[in-house]
């Protein structure tokens, strides 16, 4: 390939005029449809990263696209200055599907997940009656909501937080699945709040025990904590269920979406609550330029249509399994690898983590044979197609993954 080549061009361009703060994969990807994504020298991939789950409905969804060019042809942007005709239609549909009364609408995940932080403190000022400045939020270790310097304040993880000190005080972290040390934090009347993702993605597909989110339901309710379910990865269909809290008949307080609420088209975020809460916070208080932007309320609209329509809420659960099972049979198969864990589709094959570098070295390989994969924290790498997979489509995922363990 001569120094000409797009592939070449585009990474020779990236990492001399880009911020070093990722480290993808050496392909450049030029066109996605469905489950399959293309490079720029035409080679045809397998994306089982979905972009983090934010392409639950598959790559350009032509339903999208319209939704998209036809908004796009009348009004993007007017700020929360004025009123537009789609903000109170998707606000409405958005509360009636979930359940629940009010919609703050932001653009992205962290954007998400720190508004609800803002809410439950104020709520825990205004209702709950904690003394000004005192209000504590609860996170679980290995949680992940993003890299600003709230997230990073509630992170365990030293890559995310260390050196971009002082965090935020108020944030106190917890073992993840562990009851028992939830339940004394709790007895802290100052706790607003206890902030969790279903499963932990970035973590590794970190499942917790079957009657987890129930019994922290329970202890939410008990203590008058707010339970904030971070969904921005695991709701809309990716573990077989709407919300990964359903499987276990939960609601929160708080529900935090993103991702897929966009549908792989613009960046999209919404936090849902009671009255109580929302209304908590004035004109003023809060607030973003584009959040909830017409065009953004068309596009999240419509992406959690296709996902009611299509079924892929089942598809998730159904392809969930069959892949789940071929999974298993290549961990009893092949000592390189420790285990897999998931939900629907959302999984995890975990190798030894003294060899970090075989997670990376199998992500370049499944890349030669044609699907597309990422690690996480070195020995884990995460499996999570669109959603709209069909099952001829994770038997040729798998025969590859095989092909790659053996070599």
């Amino acid at each position: 390939m001569n120094i000409e080549s797009p592939l070449i061009s585009a990474l020779e361009l990236e990492h001399t005029y880009g911020a070093q703060n990722y480290h993808p994969l050496p392909v450049v990807l030029h066109k996605g449809s469905g489950c399959r994504v293309w490079d720029t020298d035409g080679k045809e991939y397998l994306d089982f990263l979905s972009a983090y789950s934010a392409v639950n409905q598959g790559h350009c969804h032509p339903r999208l696209l319209k939704v998209l060019h036809e908004q796009s042809s009348h009004l993007t942007l007017t700020s929360r200055a004025f009123h537009n005709d789609q903000l109170g239609k998707y606000c409405e549909f958005m509360c009636q599907t979930f359940g629940f009364d009010r919609l703050l609408p932001m653009n992205t995940g962290v954007e998400a997940a720190e508004s609800s932080v803002k809410l439950a403190r104020r709520w825990a000022y205004e209702v709950k009656g904690v003394a000004p400045d005192r209000a504590l939020v609860v996170f679980p270790e290995g949680n992940f909501w993003g890299r600003s310097i709230g997230a990073i304040s509630a992170s365990s993880d030293p890559d995310s937080y260390g050196g971009f000190g002082p965090l935020l005080p108020g944030f106190i972290k917890v073992p993840y699945n562990d009851l028992a040390a939830l339940e004394l934090t709790f007895q802290d009347p100052n706790v607003a709040a206890f902030m969790l993702e279903p499963i932990q993605g970035e973590a590794g597909v970190v499942v917790p025990d079957q009657g987890y989110l129930a019994s922290v339901r329970a202890l939410c309710t008990k203590y008058r904590v707010l339970m904030i379910a971070d969904e921005i990865q695991t709701g809309l269909g990716r573990t077989g269920a709407l919300l990964a809290c359903d499987h276990e008949q939960v609601k929160p307080d708080i529900l935090v979406l993103a991702k897929a609420l966009g549908g792989g088209m613009l960046p999209v975020s919404a936090v849902l609550c009671s009255d109580e809460i929302m209304l908590t916070i004035r004109p003023g208080q809060h607030g973003s330029t584009f959040g909830g932007n017409p065009l953004a309320c068309a596009v999240a609209s419509e992406a959690i249509q296709i996902i009611l329509d299509e079924n892929l809420t089942q598809n998730a659960a159904s392809m969930g399994s069959f892949l789940q099972a071929g999974l298993q049979d290549l961990v009893d198969t092949y000592p390189i690898l420790q285990l897999t864990r998931g939900k629907g589709l959302l999984h995890a094959l975990v190798f030894d983590e003294n060899q970090p570098d075989l997670a990376w070295n199998f992500c370049v390989k499944l890349m030669s044979l044609g699907v597309l994969a990422k690690p996480t924290h070195g020995h884990i790498v995460r499996l999570a197609p669109p959603l709209v997979i069909k099952e001829n489509e994770v038997d040729a995922a798998l025969t590859i993954i095989q092909k790659a363990l053996k070599n």
